[in-house]
């Protein structure tokens, strides 16, 4: 119970000192507040997990998953290249692209997009759980059918997303280009894909979560003996549970990344827009 007591005790004063941080004015405060909250929560899971002999397969320590997370590199990378490299980024660029090439043959023609978008939304309803089986079964149990879950998973979002951005420009300033004698084209690249870009840096954020989530849970439902959703199952089975989280800290570091590389690129395309203004 002392280690338990000790941790209450950290908590309490990591939080005055969080507090104390928040008020100042210094630039460093957004991350110093984040960075030290989190230690605090890491160290707190060590001392109760220790304080209370929580079993190892209930909830291990973090110093035993850094243990693991440091002797199966080699493990976790092949995981990390198969799960991914090859099958949640492979699948998110080819539903960027086949989503943005459909959402402008959509913007031109006005049955499609009534009749197209109410479909995705029906389709972007189906549960993974229900169509991972089938796109396993079609393309096989390699990272082509990861791939083929990742595009069904994140089509529908950034279709909607980019229809609805391209027609964000105004009929007055569509009219002004239109006095500039300025055809679709012209009109499309210099008024309306940028007036777009909020919309679907705001689906390639959300398609960035969904293509882990859907590349990890396909490989449950069939894959090569390699991948972070197969590890996991077989670990989970193993009563492994060091290595299961393991898995999981490499899946949010992967993630937290991919986010923040399109962040920072939305900041870099979209600095004109009052959501990055600082």
């Amino acid at each position: 119970m002392a280690l338990v007591l000790l941790a209450l005790l950290i908590w309490a004063g990591a939080w005055a000192l969080n507090v104390w941080l928040a008020r100042q004015g210094f630039r460093a405060v957004k991350w110093l507040v984040p960075t030290i909250f989190g230690l605090t929560i890491l160290l707190m899971w060590e001392l109760i997990v220790r304080g209370l002999d929580v079993p190892l397969v209930i909830l291990p320590a973090p110093s035993v998953i850094a243990v693991t997370f440091a002797s199966e590199t080699d493990i976790l990378w092949a995981d990390f290249r198969q799960t991914i490299l090859k099958g949640a980024l492979g699948g998110f660029i080819i539903g960027c692209v086949a989503a943005f090439s459909v959402a402008i043959v959509a913007d031109r023609s006005d049955f499609l997009r009534r009749g197209l978008l109410p479909v995705g939304n029906f389709l972007a309803a189906l549960p993974i759980i229900g169509t991972a089986p089938i796109l396993v079964m079609w393309f096989g149990f390699d990272w082509q059918s990861k791939a083929a879950v990742v595009v069904v998973m994140i089509f529908f979002p950034l279709l909607v997303n980019t229809v609805a951005g391209l027609r964000e420009a105004t009929a007055m300033q569509r009219d002004l280009m239109a006095t500039y004698a300025a055809g679709y084209w012209q009109t499309l690249w210099k008024l309306r894909l940028p007036a777009a870009m909020p919309f679907i840096f705001n689906g390639l954020k959300v398609a960035t979560t969904l293509a882990l989530i859907g590349a990890i849970v396909a490989e449950f439902f069939g894959s090569p003996t390699v991948g972070m959703g197969f590890r996991i199952s077989t670990s989970v089975g193993q009563l492994a549970l060091d290595m299961v989280w393991a898995e999981i800290v490499v899946a949010a570091l992967a993630g937290s990344a991919f986010y923040g590389f399109v962040a920072g690129i939305e900041r870099v395309v979209t600095f004109w827009h009052p959501a990055q203004r600082r």
